[in-house]
């Protein structure tokens, strides 16, 4: 018994190693921003980003695709409403299984094995879908796509989070969901100039370009030093950080730190829900069911319906929804860095709730056939107040505190469980929605108002700041 407590011991001191050094990295923190702004940030860890973020609009052209090609491809080949309904919604099933293998993938070839696996099957799902004369081949292209797309949404924020020096790390992090809002909304408007099949072979240049910018750029440090790989360890952080960036102690830190892990036995699924890793896994998952079960997908596939309803202009109200949700995404990743994680969290999930509530006056006003004249402006008002502060926060935040909060001994299984929750309540949502609206409409909105006031609560209580910490200090204090 007494050695078991001395091992332990041992371990829980070195977990607390990087915790001894975070007054001393807290309070340098300004004389970094200093250097970084004198000596010029790493091209290599912009370079690294903009080459994973094709993942994210990959990510976002397959998610819009279907949309705008509706009515085209129902005539050309001839399927039935059914089978377009299965078309569309098969990718989600697809994104399920690439969200429970994404992790284990990206653990055993690579950050960037992941991504090229990915592109692989993206590559494989559009070509099957381009030569599609019937359901099956479609089908078949379409959960492809939906595959790489569900690995895509677990390797991207993780990679860009363990390249990025914690002073850029969420800001660059943010830039995935601001590359899947923009390729969305791009697929939308050219969908409606270009046909079916060559918006299928649009979805093959990120994809390209992804493949071939993974040539130039090195595998994540913290995923070499973990397989013991210690030259390429130091190598690809040395590229990273800069030639001329002293890389020591922030070298010793991910060593001690993946030390201390490799002593500890490996996790299985279960396992992740023992108190050494329960906080970590809570609000990981936690932040996936805030993010799905407040409506996004249900309000993101049906707004054109949603402002039909309300009498408004499907087509108007669509562009200014496209066109607030990439701007204001944009201005979250701007800020993410300077105000921190969890107010943004905040005010998005407030900002959803007003939305919410905003939304459910309008449709209670029609159906009680009281001030009529204001249910379109309402309506219109309620879906850009919501997609705003979706799209500032509760859109990107969630994948960024993922990518930062799990240890790498469990990032892979945890990760893979985080992103799987995050794909079966995009699926519950969209499928939901249409029966939730025919029951009540207003009432459907007084529900994900009610959700997102919990996900507030959520955020105030469990989910901390990561705001200006490495990823070894935030996963030692979270997880000890």
């Amino acid at each position: 018994m007494g050695i078991r407590e001395d091992i332990e011991g041992g371990v829980q001191q070195k977990i607390t190693d990087p915790l001894i050094r975070e007054s001393k990295a807290v309070a340098t923190d300004e004389r970094s921003d200093t250097a970084l702004t004198s000596t010029g940030q790493p091209w290599m860890v912009y370079l690294g980003t903009v080459v994973a973020v094709c993942g994210s609009y990959e990510f976002g052209a397959c998610a819009g695709y279907s949309s705008p090609v509706q009515d085209e491809i129902i005539e050309d080949l001839n399927l039935s409403l059914a089978e377009y309904s299965l078309f569309g919604s098969i990718l989600t099933f697809g994104a399920m299984i690439g969200a429970v293998t994404s992790g284990p993938i990206a653990d055993f070839i690579g950050r960037k094995g992941a991504m090229r696996t990915s592109s692989a099957f993206c590559i494989a799902g559009w070509l099957a879908i381009y030569f599609s004369e019937g359901t099956w081949p479609l089908d078949i292209g379409r959960l492809a796509t939906g595959y790489g797309m569900g690995v895509f949404s677990y390797v991207v924020p993780v990679f860009i989070a363990e390249i990025a020096p914690k002073e850029l790390r969420g800001r660059l992090t943010t830039l995935n969901q601001f590359m899947i809002v923009t390729a969305v909304s791009v697929s939308f408007i050219i969908g409606t100039v270009i046909s079916w099949r060559a918006l299928a072979l649009t979805g093959l240049i990120p994809c390209a370009i992804l493949l071939f910018g993974l040539f130039f750029i090195p595998e994540s440090p913290r995923w070499l030093a973990r397989k013991g790989r210690e030259n390429d360890f130091v190598s690809a952080l040395k590229k990273f950080r800069g030639k001329d960036a002293d890389i020591s102690e922030e070298a010793e830190e991910i060593q001690d730190y993946i030390t201390t892990l490799d002593r500890l036995p490996k996790p299985r699924l279960l396992e992740l829900f023992q108190s050494r890793y329960l906080r970590s896994v809570t609000i990981g998952i936690g932040l996936m069911v805030c993010q799905q079960f407040g409506g996004i997908n249900g309000v993101c596939f049906y707004v054109s319906r949603i402002f039909e309803l309300a009498g408004f202009s499907s087509s108007i109200g669509s562009i200014i929804y496209a066109v607030l949700q990439i701007v204001v995404t944009g201005i979250g990743a701007a800020l993410i860095d300077k105000t921190g994680r969890k107010p943004l969290l905040l005010v998005s999930g407030s900002g959803l709730v007003a939305g919410c509530i905003i939304t459910a006056m309008a449709f209670y006003f029609k159906v009680h056939d009281v001030f009529l004249d204001t249910v379109p402006a309402l309506a219109v008002t309620g879906i850009l107040v919501y997609i705003a502060s979706f799209s500032v926060g509760m859109g990107a935040i969630p994948w960024v505190i993922m990518s930062e909060i799990f240890p790498i001994n469990i990032k892979g299984q945890a990760g893979s469980l985080a992103t799987l929750t995050n794909w079966f309540g995009a699926w519950l949502c969209s499928y939901s929605f249409n029966f939730l609206m025919s029951w009540s409409s207003y009432g459907t909105f007084v529900l994900y108002a009610a959700i997102n006031a919990l996900a507030v609560l959520f955020i105030v209580v469990v989910v901390p700041e990561t705001k200006g910490k490495s990823l070894e200090q935030l996963q030692a204090a979270i997880n000890n």
